[in-house]
Protein backbone atom coordinates (compact mmCIF):
# COMPACT_ATOMS: atom_id res chain seq x y z
CA UNK A 1 0.00 0.00 0.00
CA UNK A 2 1.22 3.42 -1.14
CA UNK A 3 1.28 6.43 1.54
CA UNK A 4 1.27 9.60 0.33
CA UNK A 5 2.32 12.47 3.06
CA UNK A 6 1.80 16.13 2.87
CA UNK A 7 -0.50 15.31 -0.31
CA UNK A 8 -4.19 15.26 -0.09
CA UNK A 9 -6.36 13.21 -2.42
CA UNK A 10 -9.25 14.50 -4.07
CA UNK A 11 -12.00 12.25 -5.87
CA UNK A 12 -11.53 12.84 -9.73
CA UNK A 13 -15.35 14.05 -11.07
CA UNK A 14 -16.59 11.69 -13.92
CA UNK A 15 -15.44 12.14 -17.12
CA UNK A 16 -19.25 12.51 -18.11
CA UNK A 17 -19.67 15.01 -15.63
CA UNK A 18 -18.66 18.32 -13.81
CA UNK A 19 -18.63 20.22 -11.14
CA UNK A 20 -20.90 23.07 -12.18
CA UNK A 21 -24.19 21.50 -11.50
CA UNK A 22 -26.84 22.06 -14.73
CA UNK A 23 -30.40 23.90 -14.25
CA UNK A 24 -33.31 22.15 -15.94
CA UNK A 25 -36.42 23.83 -16.92
CA UNK A 26 -39.71 23.22 -18.05
CA UNK A 27 -41.91 24.54 -20.79
CA UNK A 28 -45.32 25.81 -19.21
CA UNK A 29 -47.47 25.09 -22.38
CA UNK A 30 -46.80 21.53 -21.91
CA UNK A 31 -49.94 21.53 -19.63
CA UNK A 32 -52.35 23.15 -21.80
CA UNK A 33 -54.85 25.44 -20.07
CA UNK A 34 -53.92 23.89 -16.43
CA UNK A 35 -53.74 26.98 -13.68
CA UNK A 36 -50.09 28.61 -13.47
CA UNK A 37 -50.09 27.64 -10.26
CA UNK A 38 -50.94 24.40 -10.34
CA UNK A 39 -48.56 24.62 -13.15
CA UNK A 40 -45.47 25.25 -11.33
CA UNK A 41 -46.35 23.38 -7.94
CA UNK A 42 -45.93 20.10 -10.36
CA UNK A 43 -42.54 21.18 -12.47
CA UNK A 44 -41.19 21.78 -8.82
CA UNK A 45 -42.70 19.04 -7.39
CA UNK A 46 -40.45 17.35 -10.68
CA UNK A 47 -37.39 18.30 -9.45
CA UNK A 48 -36.91 21.74 -12.65
CA UNK A 49 -35.30 24.26 -10.56
CA UNK A 50 -37.16 26.74 -13.84
CA UNK A 51 -40.12 27.54 -15.69
CA UNK A 52 -39.80 28.77 -19.20
CA UNK A 53 -43.25 30.49 -19.79
CA UNK A 54 -44.95 30.79 -23.66
CA UNK A 55 -46.90 34.86 -23.10
CA UNK A 56 -50.10 33.29 -24.85
CA UNK A 57 -51.00 30.75 -22.04
CA UNK A 58 -51.15 33.73 -19.60
CA UNK A 59 -53.19 35.90 -21.59
CA UNK A 60 -54.98 35.44 -25.26
CA UNK A 61 -53.47 38.92 -25.99
CA UNK A 62 -49.93 38.79 -24.58
CA UNK A 63 -50.34 42.63 -24.84
CA UNK A 64 -52.66 43.08 -22.33
CA UNK A 65 -50.21 42.06 -19.77
CA UNK A 66 -49.70 44.20 -17.50
CA UNK A 67 -46.45 44.83 -15.54
CA UNK A 68 -47.76 44.25 -11.91
CA UNK A 69 -49.60 41.18 -13.59
CA UNK A 70 -46.19 40.16 -14.51
CA UNK A 71 -44.24 40.35 -11.43
CA UNK A 72 -47.64 38.38 -10.15
CA UNK A 73 -46.97 35.61 -11.94
CA UNK A 74 -43.03 35.53 -11.48
CA UNK A 75 -43.98 35.45 -7.81
CA UNK A 76 -46.18 32.66 -7.77
CA UNK A 77 -43.62 30.75 -10.03
CA UNK A 78 -40.93 31.78 -6.81
CA UNK A 79 -43.17 30.68 -4.38
CA UNK A 80 -43.19 26.87 -5.95
CA UNK A 81 -39.52 26.96 -5.81
CA UNK A 82 -38.75 28.17 -9.62
CA UNK A 83 -37.23 30.40 -11.12
CA UNK A 84 -38.65 32.00 -14.12
CA UNK A 85 -36.08 31.61 -16.64
CA UNK A 86 -37.86 33.59 -19.62
CA UNK A 87 -40.07 33.92 -22.47
CA UNK A 88 -40.32 31.74 -25.72
CA UNK A 89 -43.13 31.08 -28.71
CA UNK A 90 -42.98 35.09 -28.78
CA UNK A 91 -45.34 35.78 -31.49
CA UNK A 92 -47.91 33.36 -31.70
CA UNK A 93 -50.37 35.86 -30.74
CA UNK A 94 -50.89 38.12 -32.34
CA UNK A 95 -50.21 36.02 -35.28
CA UNK A 96 -49.68 38.88 -37.74
CA UNK A 97 -46.29 40.38 -36.70
CA UNK A 98 -43.60 39.43 -38.19
CA UNK A 99 -39.85 39.72 -37.81
CA UNK A 100 -39.24 40.00 -41.78
CA UNK A 101 -41.80 42.23 -42.73
CA UNK A 102 -41.72 44.74 -45.66
CA UNK A 103 -44.31 46.98 -44.20
CA UNK A 104 -42.87 49.18 -41.81
CA UNK A 105 -46.34 50.08 -39.59
CA UNK A 106 -46.26 46.07 -39.12
CA UNK A 107 -42.64 46.13 -38.25
CA UNK A 108 -43.10 49.01 -35.72
CA UNK A 109 -46.25 46.48 -33.92
CA UNK A 110 -43.94 43.93 -34.16
CA UNK A 111 -40.91 46.03 -32.65
CA UNK A 112 -43.59 47.37 -29.68
CA UNK A 113 -44.86 44.25 -29.15
CA UNK A 114 -40.91 42.63 -28.52
CA UNK A 115 -40.32 45.51 -26.06
CA UNK A 116 -43.10 45.14 -24.43
CA UNK A 117 -42.49 41.78 -24.00
CA UNK A 118 -38.69 42.19 -23.01
CA UNK A 119 -40.62 44.29 -20.14
CA UNK A 120 -42.37 41.59 -18.98
CA UNK A 121 -39.97 38.94 -18.81
CA UNK A 122 -38.02 41.05 -16.78
CA UNK A 123 -40.86 42.08 -14.29
CA UNK A 124 -41.63 38.06 -13.81
CA UNK A 125 -37.26 38.05 -13.31
CA UNK A 126 -37.04 36.10 -16.05
CA UNK A 127 -33.87 37.17 -18.60
CA UNK A 128 -34.16 34.99 -21.80
CA UNK A 129 -36.53 35.45 -24.68
CA UNK A 130 -36.64 32.54 -27.18
CA UNK A 131 -37.11 34.30 -30.60
CA UNK A 132 -38.58 31.24 -32.82
CA UNK A 133 -42.37 31.94 -34.65
CA UNK A 134 -41.26 30.34 -37.99
CA UNK A 135 -44.27 31.22 -39.95
CA UNK A 136 -43.93 35.06 -38.16
CA UNK A 137 -40.39 35.06 -39.94
CA UNK A 138 -41.19 33.22 -43.89
CA UNK A 139 -40.17 35.03 -46.62
CA UNK A 140 -42.13 36.07 -49.65
CA UNK A 141 -40.78 33.86 -52.60
CA UNK A 142 -40.09 37.55 -54.40
CA UNK A 143 -37.93 38.89 -51.58
CA UNK A 144 -34.40 38.96 -51.34
CA UNK A 145 -32.64 37.19 -48.29
CA UNK A 146 -30.36 39.54 -47.53
CA UNK A 147 -32.45 42.75 -47.74
CA UNK A 148 -34.93 40.55 -45.27
CA UNK A 149 -31.72 40.00 -43.08
CA UNK A 150 -31.29 43.57 -42.70
CA UNK A 151 -34.77 44.36 -41.88
CA UNK A 152 -34.77 41.31 -38.84
CA UNK A 153 -31.51 43.09 -38.22
CA UNK A 154 -33.22 46.47 -37.76
CA UNK A 155 -35.98 44.93 -36.26
CA UNK A 156 -33.85 43.17 -33.56
CA UNK A 157 -31.41 46.09 -32.39
CA UNK A 158 -34.30 48.15 -31.48
CA UNK A 159 -36.04 45.44 -29.34
CA UNK A 160 -32.24 44.65 -27.97
CA UNK A 161 -31.64 48.69 -26.66
CA UNK A 162 -34.88 47.87 -24.69
CA UNK A 163 -34.29 44.06 -23.37
CA UNK A 164 -30.58 45.37 -22.26
CA UNK A 165 -32.33 48.60 -20.27
CA UNK A 166 -33.73 45.65 -18.24
CA UNK A 167 -31.17 42.90 -18.27
CA UNK A 168 -33.16 40.68 -20.70
CA UNK A 169 -31.64 38.79 -23.87
CA UNK A 170 -33.64 37.98 -27.11
CA UNK A 171 -31.96 34.52 -28.28
CA UNK A 172 -32.48 34.07 -31.79
CA UNK A 173 -33.68 30.32 -32.76
CA UNK A 174 -32.37 28.47 -36.25
CA UNK A 175 -35.19 26.04 -36.95
CA UNK A 176 -35.75 23.16 -39.31
CA UNK A 177 -36.18 23.98 -43.75
CA UNK A 178 -39.76 22.16 -43.23
CA UNK A 179 -41.01 24.82 -40.38
CA UNK A 180 -39.43 27.95 -41.97
CA UNK A 181 -37.44 29.95 -44.84
CA UNK A 182 -35.55 31.99 -42.92
CA UNK A 183 -32.66 31.62 -40.54
CA UNK A 184 -32.36 27.27 -40.81
CA UNK A 185 -29.07 27.01 -39.53
CA UNK A 186 -27.02 28.37 -36.79
CA UNK A 187 -24.57 30.02 -38.86
CA UNK A 188 -26.98 31.58 -40.93
CA UNK A 189 -28.28 33.17 -37.46
CA UNK A 190 -25.04 34.08 -35.94
CA UNK A 191 -24.55 35.98 -39.20
CA UNK A 192 -28.07 37.74 -38.59
CA UNK A 193 -26.73 38.51 -35.23
CA UNK A 194 -23.47 40.33 -36.25
CA UNK A 195 -25.66 42.37 -38.38
CA UNK A 196 -27.34 43.50 -35.28
CA UNK A 197 -24.36 44.09 -33.15
CA UNK A 198 -25.69 43.71 -29.98
CA UNK A 199 -24.82 42.16 -26.76
CA UNK A 200 -28.62 41.37 -25.47
CA UNK A 201 -28.97 39.87 -29.47
CA UNK A 202 -27.48 36.11 -29.07
CA UNK A 203 -28.30 33.01 -30.35
CA UNK A 204 -30.84 29.83 -28.82
CA UNK A 205 -30.21 26.22 -30.08
CA UNK A 206 -32.79 23.33 -29.93
CA UNK A 207 -32.00 19.86 -30.51
CA UNK A 208 -34.82 18.93 -32.60
CA UNK A 209 -33.83 21.65 -35.03
CA UNK A 210 -30.06 21.38 -34.92
CA UNK A 211 -31.16 17.64 -36.19
CA UNK A 212 -31.98 19.09 -39.57
CA UNK A 213 -28.82 20.57 -39.58
CA UNK A 214 -25.75 19.08 -42.07
CA UNK A 215 -23.27 19.30 -39.31
CA UNK A 216 -23.45 16.76 -35.97
CA UNK A 217 -25.46 18.28 -33.42
CA UNK A 218 -22.37 18.68 -31.31
CA UNK A 219 -20.06 20.16 -33.72
CA UNK A 220 -22.90 22.86 -34.21
CA UNK A 221 -22.97 23.88 -30.71
CA UNK A 222 -19.06 23.79 -30.25
CA UNK A 223 -18.77 25.93 -33.42
CA UNK A 224 -21.79 28.54 -31.76
CA UNK A 225 -20.34 28.62 -27.87
CA UNK A 226 -19.13 31.95 -28.28
CA UNK A 227 -23.11 33.15 -29.05
CA UNK A 228 -25.19 30.54 -27.25
CA UNK A 229 -27.44 32.55 -24.77
CA UNK A 230 -30.03 29.08 -24.27
CA UNK A 231 -30.55 25.79 -24.78
CA UNK A 232 -33.38 23.43 -25.55
CA UNK A 233 -33.71 19.59 -25.04
CA UNK A 234 -35.83 17.55 -27.12
CA UNK A 235 -35.98 15.20 -30.04
CA UNK A 236 -37.12 15.10 -33.98
CA UNK A 237 -40.22 12.86 -32.59
CA UNK A 238 -41.26 16.08 -31.30
CA UNK A 239 -41.01 14.30 -27.58
CA UNK A 240 -38.85 14.60 -24.84
CA UNK A 241 -35.76 14.56 -24.55
CA UNK A 242 -33.85 10.90 -24.10
CA UNK A 243 -36.96 9.35 -26.51
CA UNK A 244 -36.03 9.07 -30.12
CA UNK A 245 -32.88 8.26 -31.70
CA UNK A 246 -30.54 11.35 -30.71
CA UNK A 247 -27.73 10.62 -29.20
CA UNK A 248 -27.12 12.89 -26.22
CA UNK A 249 -23.76 11.89 -24.67
CA UNK A 250 -21.96 13.89 -27.60
CA UNK A 251 -24.49 16.37 -27.04
CA UNK A 252 -23.57 17.06 -22.90
CA UNK A 253 -19.67 16.39 -23.99
CA UNK A 254 -20.49 19.57 -26.75
CA UNK A 255 -21.87 21.49 -23.94
CA UNK A 256 -19.04 21.22 -21.72
CA UNK A 257 -16.80 21.93 -24.07
CA UNK A 258 -18.40 25.30 -24.56
CA UNK A 259 -18.45 25.81 -21.12
CA UNK A 260 -22.48 26.85 -21.26
CA UNK A 261 -23.63 27.46 -17.61
CA UNK A 262 -27.50 28.40 -18.89
CA UNK A 263 -30.62 26.47 -18.58
CA UNK A 264 -31.72 23.54 -20.33
CA UNK A 265 -35.41 23.89 -20.84
CA UNK A 266 -37.52 21.02 -21.96
CA UNK A 267 -39.63 22.15 -24.77
CA UNK A 268 -42.06 19.68 -26.17
CA UNK A 269 -44.55 19.61 -29.26
CA UNK A 270 -46.11 15.95 -28.69
CA UNK A 271 -47.86 15.88 -25.44
CA UNK A 272 -48.20 12.44 -24.76
CA UNK A 273 -49.04 10.75 -22.76
CA UNK A 274 -49.82 13.30 -20.43
CA UNK A 275 -48.21 16.34 -19.08
CA UNK A 276 -46.74 14.80 -15.95
CA UNK A 277 -45.54 11.53 -17.74
CA UNK A 278 -43.17 14.40 -20.41
CA UNK A 279 -42.26 16.40 -17.37
CA UNK A 280 -41.31 13.40 -14.86
CA UNK A 281 -39.78 11.04 -17.44
CA UNK A 282 -37.73 13.92 -19.18
CA UNK A 283 -36.47 15.79 -15.54
CA UNK A 284 -34.96 11.74 -15.19
CA UNK A 285 -33.30 11.56 -18.41
CA UNK A 286 -31.12 15.14 -18.11
CA UNK A 287 -30.17 14.00 -14.77
CA UNK A 288 -28.48 10.65 -15.40
CA UNK A 289 -27.16 12.04 -18.58
CA UNK A 290 -25.90 15.28 -17.27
Amino acid sequence: MQIFIGETLTPKPHPQKSLIRMKFALCNETYGNQEFGKTCDHIAACGYDGIEIAPFTLKEDPRAITESEAIAFGDRARSAGLEVVGLHWLLVKPSWLHLTTTDPLLQKDTVAFGQHLARICSAMGGSIMVWGSPQQRNLEEDWDYDEASKRAADTLQKISETASQVDVTIAMEPLAKKETNFLNTAAQTIELLKRVDHPSCRLHLDVKAMSDEELPIDQVIVSSAAYLAHFHANDPNLRGPGTGDVAYPPIVRALREAKYEGYISVEVFDYTPDPETIAKDSIAFLKEIF
